[in-house]
């Protein structure tokens, strides 16, 4: 007779983990507000180290670097949250669709789906961002959306992340309404006259909870992850404005043979790695407590 034996390492809360993420975010929300440096603020102390002043030394311009991770932190959550929802919304209901419809119609959907994987991500949204932000950047001028202008590269970075993180998502969730259209519950649905849109709506899309909480907490850091990247590229927010990435960018343009303000990349690199490894092992727990093949390979 088989016992239940957790995975190990996530048959637990992991409580550790998720504390950390939540300190990081209250730091991003509300630390900048305590603080008494300005994220701004242009002083005499360049590339000063860690000091009591600076607990995380300055940059090139004497600005607090603390501040500025505390308000990168900011907009690199904000482009992970807001991407990983994006995509959510679009892989759920293009996924659904498609299994739900079935023949040719989900036929063409998936062939679209698998046109799409083809593209590099990064690549589409460099071209993305190459092609439209002059257009974009008129357009909130012409609006008088001047103060969206700094963020006009993130405005388009997250309409592409958003528009090729969802292909993943719409794959899983057509196998698994492939699976629940087929079910009693579904079928009695029909039976009583209940509409295609309805039966999604009340019974397919609340049994898909729990992939979609999945999903989310494991897209999150991805989303992340690749705006740092570009950001790391010049691709992200404007100067004085910052993310993660162009931090960790402006540490590595700091290296010279002469001196090295190694704080530049760590104090970033490290704020980053937490982040990226507590939602990692939040959604890998969350994933093993809701995804059934995940829960029953553990009972074996």
């Amino acid at each position: 007779m088989n016992t239940f034996r957790p995975r190990k390492g996530y048959g637990k809360f992991p409580l550790k983990s998720f504390l950390i993420f939540f300190l990081l975010v209250i730091l991003a929300v509300i630390g900048p507000w305590l603080y008494p440096e300005s994220l701004s603020q242009v002083t005499d102390e360049s590339l000063r180290p860690p000091t009591f002043h600076h607990i995380f030394g300055t940059d090139i311009h004497g600005r607090d670097l603390f501040v500025r991770i505390l308000f990168g932190a900011r907009i690199s959550f904000i482009v992970g949250l807001s991407g990983s929802l994006v995509s959510l919304l679009v892989g759920v209901s293009y996924g659904a669709i498609a299994a739900y419809v079935g023949g040719k119609v989900e036929r063409i959907m998936m062939q679209i789906v698998d046109l799409l994987y083809s593209l590099p991500v990064l690549v589409f949204v460099i071209v993305l961002i190459a092609l439209f932000e002059k257009p974009l950047r008129a357009f909130l001028y012409q609006a008088h959306l001047g103060y969206l202008l700094p963020y006009s590269r993130i405005i388009l970075l997250l309409v592409g992340l958003g528009l090729v993180e969802w292909l993943t998502m719409a794959r899983v969730v057509r196998s698994r309404v492939l699976v629940l259209k087929e079910s009693l519950f579904v079928q009695a649905a029909k039976v009583l006259g209940q509409n295609s849109f309805n039966i999604l709506l009340k019974h397919i899309f609340p049994n898909l909870a729990g992939l979609v909480a999945v999903y989310l907490t494991l897209t999150i850091p991805t989303v992340i992850l690749e705006e740092s990247f570009l950001s790391f590229l010049g691709l992200g927010v404007e100067p004085p404005t910052s993310s993660l990435g162009s931090l960790l960018s402006d540490g590595a343009n700091t290296i010279n043979p002469i001196k090295t303000s190694w704080w530049l990349l760590f104090f970033p690199g490290l704020y980053l790695s937490l982040a990226l490894w507590s939602l990692n092992v939040f959604g890998e727990w969350l994933r093993d407590k809701l995804d059934p093949q995940a829960r029953s390979a553990a009972q074996q």
